[in-house]
């Protein structure tokens, strides 16, 4: 592929952290323009590490890059920096460029349109949900209009009115795209290709086509290296058996023995290194709090947001044990806020019955200290201290010992999911309130959290965009904030 029709080419590329954690190992791949691709791998495989040696922001240890220098590159991550929080959303699009706009509210305007969006300059981001984070994201990339766009899990957060606006938006992009994303469906619509990042071998497969049909590709060579390496075990067996036999036989019959054994060799050498799966966490359980009896939760009031402004309602909610909750809603009428205050018991119009333990998981993982390493974090969540169930229950999650006493906030965004589920586990809850907990999570973990969620004993409060994965949980009642 000449250069002229290349948007970004790796060449033998290799990459690893300071602390010895390898990424890539001589990887290489190229993307014409005008192609939109999404990039596979699981969680902590390093992912949003190629993103970053594509903007420039990492630089690799070896082999090349080639980026398209007259290309503008624009790139919306995972989640808003805590550092921006405090910024106005005037300010907030402000940072997008090096020069200052002069028209920039008619640009934001614009590009808030696209997201479908409607908000007030000077309303500070803390202040939008969770999904809305999402679009400001989105349209902190579109603001710029890029020859080249990245987006890592943009569908996160969204809900399905404001996934459909991003698709829309991408079947009619004409310039070269990046994803990140777990939702097949979304992915589907739209791509012309995968770039696989095996997290074993540390390079990167590219294959074209649509989402589904590469996955099933995928599939297929895996089985197919399979099946020749059962060949290849049975002959190898065969042979060294015979081998075995002549060699008792002495004289001549050592020499036939001998090629034998060569032959064994030279199948073992030529035996496919077949590119192993992802991991997926075990099965678990969450266990309830000891003592649980009765009404645990009740909601008489709450407040949602309609038109920017704060509306009461008159509700009446009762859990008790395992008794589960789905809470709907588009983005931006006030989950999260809901949750936040449910957790902490300030929610006015509602009760928790006394000494009832709250587990909360929230989207944006701010219930963990990302200076605590993991060790250190899933300790605090424990009743008593026990190294070896810490362990286990880390490794069931896929939390190495290396990554154990790594700090949380050097893990992947995904990795952090899977820790705020470890201390779940370890903390017992009465009531468990979970706020989008497929964000940022391995496709292939989920059906193993959502086994786990059914089968929660205590009462439980669940908001979640994507219905296969609420389809899998038992739900008793369901609470449709915007009717």
């Amino acid at each position: 592929m000449a250069n002229d029709d290349v948007a970004v080419r790796f060449n033998k590329v290799s990459f690893e952290y300071g602390y010895k954690k390898p990424i890539l190992d001589e990887a290489s791949f190229a993307l014409r323009r005008g192609s939109k691709f999404t990039l596979m791998g699981q969680n902590g495989a390093g992912k949003s590490t190629i993103l970053n040696l594509i903007t420039g922001s990492l630089k690799p240890h070896d082999g090349s890059i080639f980026v398209d220098s007259s290309l503008t590159i624009a790139y919306a991550k995972q989640v808003i920096g805590r550092e921006e929080m405090e910024l106005t959303l005037k300010e907030f699009f402000e940072k997008c460029f090096q020069e200052k706009m002069y028209d920039i509210d008619r640009h934001i305007d614009a590009v808030l349109k696209i997201v479908n969006l409607e908000a007030k300059h000077d309303k500070k981001i803390k202040l939008f949900s969770g999904g809305q984070q999402a679009r400001l994201l989105l349209a902190s990339a579109l603001i710029q209009d890029p020859d080249l766009l990245i987006l890592d899990e943009p569908t996160n957060n969204l809900d399905p009115e404001g996934i459909n606006h991003l698709t829309s938006y991408l079947l009619e992009y004409e310039k070269t795209c990046i994803v990140i994303s777990h939702d097949a469906n979304f992915l589907n619509c739209f791509t012309d290709g995968v770039l696989y990042l095996d997290v074993f071998t540390k390079k990167i497969h590219q294959y074209i086509g649509d989402y589904y049909a590469v996955v099933e590709e995928i599939a297929e060579q895996i089985k197919k290296e399979e099946r020749k390496n059962a060949q290849y075990e049975k002959e190898i067996l065969a042979n060294k058996e015979k081998a075995n036999f002549f060699a008792n036989k002495g004289g001549k019959m050592r020499l036939v023995a001998r090629k034998m054994r060569l032959k064994a060799e030279e199948m073992e050498a030529a035996k496919v290194d077949v590119r192993r799966e992802d991991k997926v966490i075990r099965n678990f359980e969450i266990p309830v709090q000891e003592g649980l009896a009765g009404e645990i939760m009740n909601i008489s009031s709450l407040t949602v947001m309609k038109n920017h402004k704060p509306v009461p309602k008159k509700i009446r909610i009762f859990l008790k044990k395992n008794q589960h909750l789905l809470l709907r809603g588009p983005n931006g009428i006030g989950k999260t806020t809901l949750l936040e205050s449910l957790s902490d018991g300030k929610a006015k119009g509602a009760e928790i019955a006394d000494g009832v333990k709250v587990g909360y998981y929230r989207q944006d993982f701010s219930t963990l200290n990302f200076e605590d390493t993991v060790f250190d974090s899933l300790s605090a969540a424990m009743k008593e201290n026990d190294e070896e169930k810490l362990r286990s229950v880390a490794a069931g999650f896929l939390l190495t010992k290396e990554m154990v006493y790594a700090k949380i906030g050097s893990l992947s965004e995904g990795q952090k999911g899977l820790v705020a589920f470890a201390r779940l586990m370890l903390e017992e809850p009465g009531l468990l309130i979970l706020d989008e907990p497929t964000n940022h999570i391995n496709f292939r973990h989920l059906p193993v959290i959502a086994k786990a969620l059914d089968s929660y004993k205590g009462a439980m409060i669940l908001v979640s965009h994507v219905p296969e994965f609420v389809e899998q949980i038992r739900i008793d009642e369901t609470l449709d904030l915007e009717r």
